[in-house]
């Protein structure tokens, strides 16, 4: 059982370890600085990794929020009636089992951005709040202008999607998925899970902000801080599909991929924190010896926790698999190469398959109507 402080559980995810930033010059909005300050979380030596897909103990999905809700009243269905509603009128829903059109050097359904990135920077927070039962500092606000790149700047030119698998505003994003199942299920639309890098580039955008919407964290733009529901782990993992089923629609606080429109970054990339976490590949320096190896968690998802561009999580190896957990496609440049990091191992190929389900929850509680209040008031 996860422990309470001060009424909050904690979540699952070690969250404290800095990850950094970058520079920009993209193909929608231009090119700017660099930015950013966090501290993502971690640790933990690194074990080879032998069988994909072991179900993680209850100690190693201990996670803590605050309060406990687990009640759905229709107020809330009918919020995320809305959101769906939102979600779909928002956009023609794009296949992702299609190949889009591509007159240009990305599929219409991917956003090209060309970035110089630079990996590590540094901002001045200005409002944070330490937040003891995840054990990590949450920044609420940064100050605009003081950002300092303190590494050599790296040229980025990729395409991303604009939502979560499976790309189409609307969807429900799939969950319990490890990094193979979504690199797998992504080199099977010719396309790549996306390197830390391109995950925070398209998320600060040409301005480089802390978070994809400004520079101060905020619940009504993403879906995030909502109160803490317990999951019935054994339920979760259980083979038996309905029965884990059940249990994981129970929990879920996501929204329809697009449904709120103020979570996008100015480069057009929806639902980057918040929501639900996503797999990356690391930029793994050689001393490194995180338990994720080469794999890595961005955005959060809709608890209380980093939800900003720059942390990363990267206490969990890459077969862990959760119920907020997901992943988006990236793809390099019509006629380019594979882009790889310099200095940088590729992750182990996978064989391409669809190996990401899309769920259909019934009845999901959706986002609390009540919201995590900072522990200091965000001072």
């Amino acid at each position: 059982m996860p422990s309470r402080t001060s009424g909050q559980p904690r979540w699952p995810v070690s969250i404290c370890a800095p990850v950094m930033s970058r520079r920009y010059l993209v193909f929608a909005p231009v090119s700017v600085l660099v930015t950013s300050v966090l501290w993502s979380a971690c640790g933990g030596s690194t074990a080879p990794l032998q069988s994909p897909q072991p179900q993680p103990s209850t100690s190693q999905s201990a996670l803590q929020v605050f309060a406990l809700d687990a009640s759905v009243d229709d107020a809330q269905s009918d919020v995320l009636a809305q959101l769906l509603d939102a979600a779909t009128e928002a956009e023609v829903p794009v296949d992702a089992s299609t190949d889009a059109a591509q007159d240009g050097p990305c599929p219409s359904d991917m956003i090209h951005v060309e970035h110089d990135f630079c990996p590590r920077v540094e901002r001045k927070c200005v409002k944070k709040e330490l937040n003891k039962p995840n054990r990590i500092v949450l920044c609420h606000k940064f100050q605009e202008g003081s950002t300092k790149c303190l590494e050599p700047r790296q040229h980025l030119d990729y395409c991303i999607d604009k939502y979560e698998y499976p790309n189409r505003a609307g969807a429900h994003p799939p969950w319990m998925v490890s990094w193979y199942d979504a690199e797998a299920t992504c080199r099977s639309l010719g396309k790549r899970i996306c390197w830390d890098w391109e995950w925070v580039a398209a998320c600060e955008g040409p301005q480089e902000k802390p978070f994809p919407y400004g520079w101060e964290r905020d619940n009504t733009k993403c879906n995030i801080d909502n109160i803490w529901m317990e999951p019935r782990l054994k339920e979760m993992y259980s083979k038996d599909k309905a029965v884990a089923a059940r249990e994981l629609a129970r929990v879920d606080q996501s929204v329809p991929s697009g449904a709120m429109p103020g979570c996008v970054s100015d480069l057009g990339v929806h639902d980057l924190t918040g929501n639900m976490d996503e797999w990356v590949s690391r930029v793994v320096k050689r001393d490194d010896k995180e338990k994720s190896m080469w794999a890595g968690l961005k955005g959060g998802a809709w608890g209380h926790v980093r939800n900003a561009c720059r942390p990363m999580t990267t206490s969990h190896p890459p077969d862990f698999t959760y119920y907020f957990i997901t992943f988006r496609c990236c793809a390099d440049p019509k006629g380019k190469p594979a882009f790889v990091p310099p200095g940088i191992s590729r992750p182990p190929a996978q064989q391409p398959a669809d190996r990401a389900p899309i769920p259909t929850p019934v009845n999901p509680p959706g986002p609390s109507k009540q919201k995590v209040r900072p522990e200091n008031d965000g001072k």
